[in-house]
């Protein structure tokens, strides 16, 4: 637990909840900020959060709101070194449904897991875009999203479960990278071609390429997901992109003869991407790389765009 005081919006993320939930919290049952200074906003003390994590915890489980406000008030205090005694002890005899993991990733991603699991996409799609304003596509993706997406999808291995947090999570990344993508339109041509392999329906990561791509300047043309190799083909000899990137999520997609077609394509473009967990490297053909994650990605994309357009202006 921390020491210092927070703002609301740095408790809404630590929480997973927006902080218009916050303010209703604060406005119906008193559940608000406790430090006061001259001149500023409230803050919420370590004792203000934990009862706010009472609160969360009672409510997602079906306590109504304010059941679970009497319980939360009735928190004790942390102890001086910052520590909160968990309140075991709830209405409902209940301790908790289960929880998305996300390994070591922050705060903000286990506040993203909770709001999840809750199917607040009010939450969701706030904390997804303060997170794009404060770092970047590539540091959310890579520190927010992808260890919430991979929980969901650890789960749902686990328990066939979760299917409703998985459309609802994967609806707000998706309307979140495309605003991101708008928001920076890139000028000249589109060099790069983003296409999922055939019968590929797994389209998030290349969604967050091309608006890692955007926020990088670089244009690009996004085919989306089940792209048969044919249509693909039809696509480089139509446009002559600098560089390809082809996904594929599962074994089950990874067919290394639709890249030998990109390499055998009459305008063939300068670098064939392979990207995704579905790519084995030993069956790729020689002259595909497999960039390892993200930011390689939008790394090679840019540079072999640098390349042509230099090439073109000599």
């Amino acid at each position: 637990m921390v020491d210092e005081a927070l703002s609301a919006g740095a408790v809404a993320r630590r929480l997973g909840v927006a902080v218009t939930t916050l303010r209703t919290w604060h406005q119906r049952y008193g559940l608000g900020p406790s430090e006061h200074i001259p001149g500023h906003h409230r803050r919420y003390t370590p004792a203000d959060l934990a009862r706010l994590e009472i609160m969360r915890r009672l409510t997602a489980e079906g306590v109504s709101p304010a059941e679970a406000a009497r319980w939360a008030r009735q928190a004790p205090d942390p102890s001086p070194n910052g520590t909160v005694t968990p309140v075991r002890t709830h209405p409902t005899g209940r301790d908790g449904g289960g929880s998305i993991p996300v390994g070591r990733a922050g705060p903000a991603a286990r506040g993203l897991a909770r709001a999840a699991m809750r199917l607040d996409a009010a939450a969701i799609s706030e904390t997804i875009a303060h997170a794009l304003a404060a770092g970047g596509v590539v540091a959310t993706w890579e520190g927010l999203l992808r260890p919430v997406l991979a929980g969901i999808g650890e789960r749902h291995a686990a328990t066939a479960g979760l299917i409703e947090v998985e459309h609802l999570v994967s609806r707000c990344v998706s309307e979140a990278l495309a605003a991101a993508s708008r928001a920076k339109v890139p000028t000249g041509p589109a060099r790069i071609l983003l296409s999922c392999a055939d019968e590929e329906q797994h389209t998030l990561p290349l969604e967050a390429l091309a608006a890692a791509l955007a926020e990088a300047g670089v244009s690009y043309r996004m085919l989306g997901a089940r792209v048969p190799v044919a249509a693909l083909v039809e696509a480089v000899n139509r446009t002559g992109p600098a560089a390809v990137v082809l996904w594929s999520h599962t074994r089950a997609t990874a067919d290394p003869t639709q890249l030998t077609a990109l390499l055998a394509a009459p305008r063939r473009p300068l670098l064939v991407l392979a990207a995704g967990p579905g790519w084995r490297a030993d069956t790729l053909p020689a002259g595909v790389v497999r960039p390892v994650d993200l930011a390689e990605a939008v790394s090679l994309s840019a540079a072999v765009r640098d390349s042509l357009d230099q090439s073109r202006r000599d």
